[in-house]
C-alpha cells in the first residue's frame, strides 16, 4: 500500500492506494499516531483504495475516537466495495462517508 499524506495548517489528508489489510494497516496506523498533533480536519482519500480488511477498519475506528476529541474526520472516494464493506459492517453509521 502507498500512502501520500498531505498537511496544509490544521488539515491532514492521507491518500490511499493499494490495500488496507493486515500487513499494512500497522504503517498507517504509525503513520497517522504521528501525524495528528494540532491536526483538527482529518480525511482519508479511498479514491485508489481497492480492499479493506477488519485490520485495516480498525486503524480508521481508532483515528476517529482521536478526532472525535479535537476535530473531525472524513472518508472520501470510497468505491462501491469498500462502501459496502462499510455498510456491512455498520461502520458507515460511525464515518462520515463523503
Amino acid at each position: 500500500m502507498e500512502i501520500v499524506k498531505t498537511k496544509e495548517n490544521s488539515s491532514l489528508t492521507f491518500a490511499l492506494e493499494g490495500r488496507l489489510d493486515t500487513m499494512t494497516a500497522p504503517q498507517l496506523e504509525a503513520e497517522v499516531n504521528n501525524s495528528l498533533e494540532g491536526v483538527t480536519d482529518l480525511a482519508f482519500d479511498f479514491a485508489k483504495l481497492v480492499y479493506v480488511s477488519s485490520a485495516g477498519l480498525r486503524v480508521l475506528l481508532a483515528a476517529q475516537k482521536k478526532m472525535n476529541k479535537q476535530g473531525k474526520m472524513e472518508v472520501r472516494n470510497v468505491c462501491p466495495e469498500i462502501k459496502e464493506v462499510l455498510d456491512v459492517t455498520g461502520f458507515s453509521d460511525i464515518l462520515t462517508i463523503v
